[in-house]
């Protein structure tokens, strides 16, 4: 009598019978990723708004993470400014913090950042303004000098972040 309950074929047609009632619920329930967009992405301008169909995205929402494209002096400030590294990368520095509180974030929330220098020569000058956004401690970072750089730019930074809240 107990051996028919616990054979294979027994076995296997109780459990069979399970995943019917599991795939509907699960279905039934909205993911993460629907809860987020199309396909958990969120693409969006600096306003926070739903970016345009452009070929870069300013700032990207996925998983709780936010991407923030590179920021040079002129992407979010067209004001004119003196040319040195203070002024260049006091701008960048604003333009970062609005876009990483547009994504959810603070600037404690940083993971890591990539800072891309017009000239080698001005490391310390940038390192004097960058330090004041950080005083809790900076992120990750990587400082690179690299030939040129967009709009006339001396700094750009691109950066991930965590999102704090939502």
């Amino acid at each position: 009598m107990f051996s028919n309950l616990f054979t294979r074929r027994a076995f296997g047609t109780r459990i069979a019978a399970l995943f019917p009632g599991l795939g509907l619920a699960a279905a039934a329930l909205p993911s993460s990723a629907e809860a987020q967009g199309e396909g958990g992405v969120k693409k969006l301008n600096i306003d926070g708004k739903p970016a345009d169909k452009g070929f870069i995205t300013p700032l990207i929402v996925h998983n709780s993470v936010i991407y923030i494209a590179g920021i040079g002096a002129h992407s979010h400030n067209k004001a004119e400014f003196p040319k040195d590294i203070t002024n260049h990368t006091k701008s960048v520095m604003e333009g970062v913090k609005i876009s990483v509180e547009t994504g959810g974030g603070t600037m404690d929330s940083i993971l890591q950042l990539t800072v891309f220098l017009a000239s080698i020569n001005d490391y310390d000058g940038m390192n004097g303004v960058f330090k004041t956004y950080f005083p809790n401690g900076g992120p990750a970072r990587t400082t690179v000098a690299v030939a040129n750089l967009p709009g006339d730019s001396l700094v750009e930074i691109n950066c991930t972040a965590a999102v704090v809240r939502k």
